[in-house]
């Protein structure tokens, strides 16, 4: 059994409750659970379980390309930020960065493949 959300992970008593008979357990889906309305002086009356993290990650996945959005989001690995992808502006920089790094990856790939093919000449003939 594990435990995941800030609630339960910061209160030994809250932890404590949730696995007593005391509060109804349903089925994790991200649809309801965004829904439920919860007290904030209290323990929770509802608490959603999932069969693995696996299951729960995979679920939100699916229902967060169901909420409609007009703009993109990126991760951007430089400067661990997400960047918001909104105007056509945005997306013709990051398709040519993208071009560029893709053409960066081609040369070193070209040349790792023309090093490797030069050391098995020299190394079987």
């Amino acid at each position: 059994l594990k435990a995941f959300g800030a609630g339960l992970l910061s209160s030994f008593g809250e932890l404590q409750y949730c696995l007593s008979d005391k509060p109804e357990l349903r089925e994790s889906e991200p649809s309801v659970t965004g829904e439920q309305k919860y007290p904030i002086t209290e323990y929770q009356p509802v608490y959603f379980v999932a069969q693995s993290f696996e299951s729960a990650k995979e679920k939100m996945i699916k229902f967060a390309q169901t909420i409609p959005r007009e703009f993109g989001v990126r991760y951007n690995p430089y400067t661990q930020s997400i960047d918001i992808l909104d105007s056509p502006r945005q997306m013709t920089d990051l398709l040519k960065q993208i071009r560029t790094e893709m053409n960066s990856y081609w040369v070193q790939w070209k040349n790792c493949s023309n090093l490797r093919f030069s050391f098995l000449l020299r190394f079987f003939f």
